[in-house]
């Protein structure tokens, strides 16, 4: 399988850097803000954009892993944290790469019986092959790859971050 790599770890540490600012310029109104990020590779995601949102602002950030079953995404949804710790907050769902919508339109779906003051969502990656009418308010990169082609984000704890295209 030939890797063709579209992010290094330089780069991926820039984007999660300029997302950090583009949702501190969002939710500067705010106090708190949570980062939901979906299970497995958006809550590593989540956790690094809460970590630059911490060192760019003053916002009590908190963090929530969302599990999302990716073969059957009707399935209940599960949260760290329950709603009543997000109600009324502003949020932020995170995802690593967003390929058809599916997932990220179900975790959406999920956020929305909760009241909250303001709710967007932020992904590394945006494939533009979506299925679903669900958008990133927030991307490291855009993509227009084929259908056949895989995307996949490799967050590594040794700071060897990368994406690459298969």
């Amino acid at each position: 399988m030939n890797k063709n790599i579209i992010l290094t770890n330089q780069e991926i540490e820039h984007k999660i850097k300029r997302i950090a600012y583009q949702i501190y310029e969002t939710f500067v109104d705010e106090d708190e803000v949570v980062i939901a990020g979906i299970a497995s590779n958006g809550s590593v995601f989540a956790q690094k954009l809460a970590a630059a949102l911490g060192n760019i602002s003053n916002l009590k950030v908190s963090l929530c892993e969302v599990k999302v079953d990716k073969q059957n995404p009707q399935s209940p949804i599960q949260t760290s944290l329950p709603a009543s710790e997000y109600a009324n907050k502003g949020l932020v769902l995170v995802d690593d790469v967003l390929n058809s919508g599916t997932t990220l339109i179900y975790a959406v779906r999920h956020f929305l019986d909760v009241p909250l003051k303001k709710f967007k969502t932020a992904v590394l990656v945006d494939r533009n092959h979506k299925k679903y009418p669900v958008k990133a308010d927030f991307k490291g990169i855009s993509l227009s790859t084929s259908l056949l082609e895989h995307v996949q984000v490799v967050f590594d704890e040794n700071g060897g971050d990368y994406a690459f295209l298969s």
